[in-house]
C-alpha cells in the first residue's frame, strides 16, 4: 500500500507507521547483533579488553606525547594492577548477548536514521526532505565519530584511573565482569550520542524549543559540566582532562553556530 500523505494520515496510521519503525529497527539490530556473534573473540579479546592492557594504542600515544612536549614519562602507562572476574552463573552468557546487541546497534545506526527520517519526513518540507542523504551521512559520521571518541579517549582515561585509584594499599582491585562492561557500553554510547549534539540542535531549533540565544546564555554551565565529566573520567593532569573537554566543547559550539544559522534563517523567511 502506498505511503499515505500526512494531512491523509490518521492517529491510529501514525501509531502503525511508528510500530513498523520499530519492527525494521530491532530487526536490523539483531542482523548485525548475529554478525557480531560470528566474530564475538575478536570483539572481546581485541576491542572490548584492549584497553586492560598498557600496550593499547591510546596510552602509547599519551606516552609518545608526554615525552614530547617535554613531561617525560609522567603520563605513560606501565600498569593497570586490576583483574576482571565474573560472579555469576550466567554472566559470561549475558554480557556476550548484551555486546552483541550493542554492536548491533553501533552498526544498524544509519539505517536506523534512516527510518527515522522516513517517519518524520511527512513533516517537513520538499526541500528539506531532498537532504535526507546528506542527513544521514552527517548523523551517521558524527555518531561514529562520538563512538571511536569514547572507545579510544574515554574508555582507557576510566580505566587507567580506575585502575590506579586507591584509597588504601590493603585494597585490591577486582572489577566485576558486569561493571567493566558497562562502563564500557556507557561510555562509547553516550558519546555517540554527545556527538549528535548538533543534529538534534538543528531539529530543536526549527521547532523553535531551543533558540542561540539560550545556548549561549547556558555556556558557563555548559563549559563548567564538560570539565567536570573530564575530570572525572581522566588522570589529575592537565594533559588528558583537555583532550577529554576539547572536543566535547567543539561539540557544542558547533551546536551553537548551527542554531545560529538555523535561527537567522527562519526569521529572514519570516519577514
Amino acid at each position: 500500500m502506498a505511503k499515505k500523505n500526512l494531512n491523509e494520515m490518521s492517529f491510529l496510521d501514525h501509531l502503525e507507521e511508528l510500530r513498523w519503525l520499530l519492527v525494521r529497527g530491532t530487526i536490523a539490530i539483531l542482523v548485525m547483533a548475529i554478525a557480531a556473534f560470528f566474530v564475538s573473540e575478536y570483539v572481546f579479546d581485541t576491542i572490548i579488553f584492549g584497553p586492560t592492557r598498557t600496550d593499547f594504542i591510546t596510552y602509547r600515544t599519551f606516552c609518545d606525547l608526554s615525552r614530547y612536549v617535554g613531561f617525560k614519562d609522567s603520563i605513560c602507562v606501565e600498569s593497570l594492577p586490576f583483574i576482571i572476574q565474573n560472579t555469576n552463573m550466567e554472566g559470561q552468557v549475558n554480557i556476550l548477548v548484551w555486546i552483541c546487541v550493542t554492536a548491533g546497534f553501533i552498526l544498524a545506526f544509519p539505517y536506523i536514521l534512516w527510518l527515522l527520517w522516513r517517519f518524520i519526513s511527512p513533516a517537513l518540507y520538499e526541500k528539506e526532505r531532498k537532504n535526507a542523504k546528506l542527513f544521514i551521512f552527517v548523523a551517521s559520521i558524527l555518531f561514529f565519530l562520538g563512538v571511536l571518541f569514547g572507545y579510544f579517549v574515554v574508555v582507557p582515561m576510566s580505566v587507567n584511573f580506575f585502575a590506579t585509584f586507591k584509597v588504601s594499599e590493603v585494597i585490591k582491585n577486582q572489577f566485576s565482569l558486569e561493571s567493566y562492561i558497562g562502563m564500557i557500553k556507557t561510555s562509547v554510547i553516550a558519546s555517540g550520542l554527545f556527538f549528535e549534539m548538533p543534529i538534534i540542535i538543528y531539529f530543536l531549533t526549527k521547532l523553535g524549543l531551543v533558540t542561540p540565544q539560550f545556548l549561549r546564555k547556558y555556556w558557563k554551565y555548559a563549559v563548567v559540566l564538560i570539565l567536570i565529566v573530564a575530570a572525572i573520567v581522566t588522570p589529575p593532569d592537565v594533559i588528558s582532562q583537555l583532550v577529554v573537554a576539547i572536543p566535547m566543547l567543539v561539540i557544542y559550539e558547533a551546536s551553537i553556530l548551527i542554531s545560529l544559522l538555523v535561527y537567522k534563517k527562519q526569521l529572514k523567511e519570516n519577514g
